[in-house]
């Protein structure tokens, strides 16, 4: 699926949380690009800003492009290896807030759809049973509002779209997902409020722990229609 009319966010051009010489934590706002998209007009990235400054930065994982929050990035090749390695073993710890359409019943749980790509209208992922491949996302709710959910996600595995097609396969899409709700759903609302809002990992050179976080913005309930609500 095409990125129509890509008008990447310019303030702030690049949000550094933290630096040294192994690795780089950034805030990524909504709506830029984590890696360059193929496109001319796509190369605006988080990944292209900051190795313009640092050539040698390589990209260790990737957020949605509509969601905002936190990535590192590794300062060398070596760094990158284990920082990576660190996310195939799960060993990084990633706390996301979402606020998600219509009032979530259960204050807790786990959401265990295996998922896989719809191959024929990708990049969207589909849940599938048969041949979808283990996921696992666990939630809590934070408030209820008339018709949204204020919830906190933490995913357990990294699969693509994880949280938003978690979060549909319950009832309850996340605001402003302009991939996989109906545009009823989204009057009013300009952004996907889904945000990465803490990182944790073990340095690549002193093995210790580092935890990032940064608030989300979703405190305030929108306003959307009651029509809307009800789906």
């Amino acid at each position: 699926m095409a990125i129509l009319n890509y008008q990447p966010p310019m303030v702030p051009f690049l949000d550094i949380l933290y630096q040294d010489e192994d690795v780089i934590v950034l805030a990524k706002s909504a709506g830029l690009l984590s890696v360059r998209g193929r496109a001319d007009n796509h190369q605006d990235s988080l990944q292209k800003r900051v190795t313009d400054v640092y050539p040698l930065a390589r990209i260790v994982h990737r957020l949605d492009m509509a969601t905002s929050g936190i990535i590192v990035m590794a300062m060398h090749k070596p760094a990158n290896q284990h920082l990576s390695d660190q996310f195939a073993q799960r060993k990084t710890q990633k706390r996301y807030f979402a606020r998600v359409l219509g009032k979530m019943e259960s204050t807790e749980g786990e959401i265990t759809a295996p998922l896989i790509v719809d191959w024929p209208n990708r990049p969207k992922q589909k849940v599938c049973h048969e041949t979808g491949k283990a996921s696992l996302t666990r939630y809590k709710v934070i408030s209820v509002d008339e018709h949204t959910t204020l919830v906190e996600l933490h995913p357990v595995t990294g699969r693509s779209h994880q949280l938003r097609v978690h979060m549909l396969s319950i009832g309850h899409p996340i605001l402003g997902d302009r991939l996989y709700t109906d545009p009823d759903t989204r009057i009013g609302i300009e952004r996907l409020w889904l945000h990465a809002a803490e990182l944790g990992f073990y340095h690549p050179t002193s093995e210790k722990w580092m935890q990032f976080a940064i608030p989300h913005p979703f405190v305030t309930e929108p306003t959307i229609t009651v029509a809307a609500a009800a789906l």
